[in-house]
């Protein structure tokens, strides 16, 4: 039997970590790697067309999966187009391993053609960035980079150079049993009856959850029902708390709607559940708070805290739905109840009226559509910008779907690459990227890589030829839109030369039979919606003070628009209110 080299060994350490498929863009120094998955049938080469689109793939497939997935850069320019996808998975806690290939190792610190130092440029964006400079270095190295990213729910990286990928590997190296699941944490039993103590003696307590409650939704709901508390959401919190949930106060932040910033300021215990918001403009000051986290870096570093418990949601919850006592009085919940109702029905009236005739489409009445006549387990993966405003406002969460974005990174250009990676982990499911114009023409040239692979992505177009996010936060600011323009060709068409299915729609009659076609069609779809680069409408009132970054400091100066079908669970929600 042949010895093995190290390219060999690192390929069987991946597929030993549960590693499928490898996404990447081939190069020389990566040439004994991809070799040696090109013998293995137990990891596929996914040949992408630009490397930022296999590390947003990568991301997006260990979001959907909970697995470690892989990616790889050649030497110097190739892996350095890997960093904004991993700073994404890194920042969404998607464990990802990097395999950035170097230049020969005799060559290092020489100048060499190419050269880099991927080592050190990859560190702030992982929990593990290393150069394995000699065989013996293997496997432990790589199974380091392996527990790094999944223990720690983030990105390794990995330099190898290509001459040291080719060199036999080691004899009798050690390969450890790898770990490939991360454990629950429970806190002490002090932190718990402190916090017991803390919800026994509010008189009204609000739970604002985020994507930590992921795999908790039956215990936030039985501690919402015990303590009688509004459940508010962050984006990345929507999609695993706000279905069936009788206690859904809507999202807080720049593109929230209904009361969930009421509720977290007029409570006498803010409780946040796995959540790391990043606007803290919008979060109380003069009121107790409690956060509950996995990751003890994230405790107080947007608010003060009266209590910082570091567990994991669900065991937490658990211990508490056991201990504290039942609440009775709901008149604080039912108020919030109804205020959340109250403001969707003041939004969503602008966007009920010969909706269905306005040209330029109205762009929520795309996602509306969109909403629909998606299948109820449908993957979206949603462009930053204004696809953000329509997918917090109207995709509406059951507990099947799932709605990945670069949430906390905030990168243009993300849904068709994550997109990719989704609909690789399983292509009878339907995944569709909900695409700006401005993201899409970004990596456009990877819409080649579903027709390439025939992967049945169907990408919604929302092309208002703008930057319409940035004109957004121009104006909020005071200033002229400028730069924001773009002037886009008939998207429909290229997808048609690449030989995928395109349509273009400019009228809202046309909308739903379009999508009903490219839903049904077998592979790669494109719907290109024109839609009107008005569609929003500024708060009247924005002084200086009230802007932020990219937060406003009230929940009232919020983006007008509708809400979908959230106003009709906010009815539901609200017959349900026991009547004295």
């Amino acid at each position: 039997m042949a010895k093995q080299n190290v390219a060999e060994q690192f390929v069987d350490i991946l597929v030993r970590a549960g590693v499928r498929r490898m996404y990447g863009v081939v190069g020389d120094s990566l040439n004994p790697v991809v070799d040696a998955i090109r013998r293995t049938g137990d990891i596929d080469w996914i040949q992408v067309r630009h490397e930022e689109t296999a590390a947003f793939a990568a991301g997006a497939e260990a979001q959907i999966t909970g697995r470690l997935a892989a990616c790889a850069g050649s030497c110097g320019p190739g892996n350095l187009h890997l960093i904004n996808g991993l700073y994404d998975a890194q920042r969404s806690m998607a464990p990802v391993l990097a395999l950035a290939s170097h230049i020969p190792s005799g060559e290092i610190g020489l100048g060499y053609f190419q050269e880099t130092h991927p080592d050190q440029l990859f560190r702030e964006c992982s929990h593990y960035s290393e150069l394995i400079s000699n065989p013996a270095q293997m496997p432990r190295l790589l199974q380091t980079a392996v527990q790094h990213a999944i223990g720690r729910s983030g990105v390794s990286v990995v330099a190898l150079p290509g001459d040291i990928a080719a060199l036999p590997a080691p004899e009798k190296a050690v390969e450890h049993a790898l770990v490939t699941a991360r454990p629950t944490v429970r806190p002490g039993d002090g932190e718990i009856e402190k916090l017991v103590r803390l919800v026994d003696e509010a008189d009204k307590v609000t739970l604002f959850c985020g994507s930590g409650t992921a795999g908790a939704h039956a215990e936030v709901m039985e501690f919402a029902g015990r303590v009688k508390a509004p459940v508010g959401h962050a984006l990345r919190g929507k999609e695993w708390i706000q279905y069936e949930n009788p206690y859904d106060v809507g999202m807080s932040g720049l593109l929230g709607y209904g009361a969930a910033y009421e509720a977290t300021h007029e409570c006498d215990l803010l409780i946040l559940l796995g959540t790391d918001f990043p606007y803290n403009a919008f979060l109380p000051d003069d009121v107790k708070i409690v956060q509950v986290d996995i990751r003890p870096e994230h405790l107080g570093r947007r608010s003060k805290l009266d209590l910082a418990v570091w567990g994991d949601v669900r065991e937490t919850l658990r211990a508490l739905n056991t201990r504290v006592q039942a609440k009775t009085d709901r008149r604080f919940l039912d108020r919030m109840l109804k205020k959340h109702a109250d403001a969707l029905e003041g939004v969503v009236k602008a966007y009920t009226r010969k909706v269905e005739k306005h040209t330029p489409i109205h762009p929520e009445y795309v996602a509306a559509v969109l909403d629909e006549l998606a299948d109820e387990d449908a993957v979206f993966t949603v462009d930053t910008g204004m696809c953000n405003v329509w997918a917090a406002r109207y995709l509406s969460p059951n507990g099947k779907r799932r709605i990945i974005g670069s949430f906390s990174h905030g990168s243009m250009a993300n849904a068709l690459p994550q997109a990719i990676g989704a609909q690789f982990t399983d292509r009878n499911r339907q995944v569709v990227s909900m695409s700006g114009d401005g993201g899409f023409s970004m990596l456009m040239g990877d819409f080649l890589t579903l027709v390439q692979y025939d992967l049945p992505v169907k990408v919604v177009l929302f092309n208002n030829s703008s930057l319409g996010m940035v004109e957004l936060e121009m104006l909020v600011s005071g200033l002229p839109s400028y730069g924001t323009t773009n002037k886009n060709p008939d998207f429909s068409a290229i997808a048609r030369a690449a030989g995928a299915y395109g349509v273009r729609v400019e009228k809202p009659k046309q909308l739903t039979g379009a999508l009903k076609d490219a839903f049904r069609h077998k592979g790669p779809a494109l719907v290109d919606v024109v839609t009107d680069p008005n569609a929003l409408s500024i708060p009247p009132r924005i002084s200086a003070e009230m802007v932020t970054g990219f937060a406003l400091s009230a929940s009232k100066i919020v983006l007008d628009g509708g809400v979908g079908r959230m106003i009709q669970m906010a009815r539901s929600n609200l017959r349900n209110v026991p009547r004295p």
